[in-house]
């Protein structure tokens, strides 16, 4: 692949420009620690006990680990990182990252707690898009009993019913307030229900332009093809197709629950065959940038050079309102700095929620950047490099 190299990701001048020295040793402290796996491990579960028995610990979790991936515990709190983002031409993404709540009552609060995200979207130019996954806002089981095909009881035909209205209620909302809401991938089991609610939404909601995009997980084998018949249907349909292209979040469990129950893993043999189709489905969508509008979700440079080299072969604008990179809030400075820098959208996904709620995904960050094979963590290093960057500029 040739590399555009308008834009380098080498630059952590770029990337780190809006932190102080201070902050960035205070990052420098936080991805050192998280650099030592053993100790992230057994830091995870002190942490998650320190929890379930009401220890006093938020205090130190919030302005470290807490701060450093998440944008607050409540919209409001998020107003600091949104400007933030903002000063640097990057858009976000309000992610309400509350987990294993699983009872009508929570569906509803999360309902609403997205339609306040969307709210939030419609009154500021730097939140491009909202975000759920339909877990919020229904029961998994139930999901995976409709993809199943088995007969519900009058009671889980009701509770369908009303995760329909709500997902109604959340892209209904988005349309009439010209905010694009993307709807997250989840597992394969019931991954089916949600494409098919996620369907109804396009063609409802997606006549003149992308608002309601599903998420494709190109960890699946079978993404790309589902991407190109969606495509079909769309055309169809006359609707637009919104696609954010994911490699995936659910590799171990899939592979796991595929082998205990005896069926094929849905997920690609290894991790070329992943960036493949991931870069593949990225080529077919700007073949089709007409009708496909993507979010491209990836930490991964050359997936992102091989973006940028395709916008420029179809002559399509850095700031093509179809096109936007996107990475996790706390990683990928280096990516998502630079990409902005020279113009191209980009949105970062904030989760937030109350610290003790979000824990799970601040575990599975902190699990992501332990070192590898006695290497250092991506992170790590790129913050180690601006350190070391400084300081010669300082002795100069």
């Amino acid at each position: 692949m040739t590399i555009d190299k308008t834009v380098s990701f080498d630059d952590t001048a770029i990337a780190f420009a809006s932190k102080s020295d201070q902050e960035l040793f205070k990052m420098y402290g936080l991805f050192a620690t998280m650099n030592n796996n053993l100790l992230v491990k057994a830091g995870g579960s002190l942490v998650q006990k320190a929890f379930k028995y009401g220890l006093p610990i938020k205090f130190l979790i919030k302005p470290t680990i807490f701060k450093q991936f998440c944008g607050g515990e409540n919209l409001a709190e998020c107003d600091t990182t949104i400007q933030n983002l903002a000063n640097s031409q990057i858009g976000t993404i309000l992610d309400y990252s509350v987990e294993g709540e699983n009872d009508e009552d929570s569906f509803d609060r999360t309902c609403q707690e997205i339609l306040a995200t969307i709210d939030k979207a419609h009154s500021s130019d730097a939140i491009p898009f909202s975000v759920f996954k339909l877990t919020g806002i229904a029961n998994s089981t139930l999901l995976q009993k409709i993809q199943d095909k088995k007969a519900l009881t009058p009671e889980e035909e009701e509770a369908f019913n009303r995760v329909k209205v709500r997902m109604n209620i959340i892209c209904e909302r988005a349309h009439a307030y010209n905010v694009r809401v993307l709807v997250d991938a989840e597992e394969s089991w019931f991954q089916n229900t949600i494409d098919d609610l996620t369907y109804t939404m396009m063609a409802k909601y997606n006549k003149a332009q992308a608002i309601v995009y599903n998420t494709y997980q190109l960890y699946r084998h079978d993404r790309l093809n589902v991407i190109k018949r969606d495509l079909e249907n769309a055309k169809a349909n006359h609707y637009y197709l919104g696609a954010k292209l994911v490699r995936g979040a659910y590799l171990e469990k899939e592979n796991r629950v595929a082998q205990q129950n005896n069926y094929p893993t849905p997920i690609n043999p290894s991790k070329e065959a992943t960036d493949k189709l991931f870069n593949e489905a990225l080529q077919f969508c700007i073949e089709h940038i007409d009708r496909i509008a993507i979010c491209a979700g990836t930490h991964n440079e050359e997936s992102c050079y091989l973006l940028l080299n395709l916008m420029t072969r179809y002559q399509i604008k850095p700031n093509d309102s179809r096109i936007f990179f996107s990475q996790l809030y706390g990683m990928s400075d280096n990516l998502s700095y630079n990409l902005a820098k020279a113009g191209y959208n980009v949105a970062k996904y904030v989760p937030y929620g109350p610290v003790e709620a979000v824990l799970p995904y601040l575990l599975r960050r902190a699990a992501e950047n332990t070192a590898i094979a006695g290497q250092s963590s991506r992170e790590f290093n790129l913050i180690r490099k601006e350190i070391a960057r400084r300081r010669q500029n300082f002795r100069k």
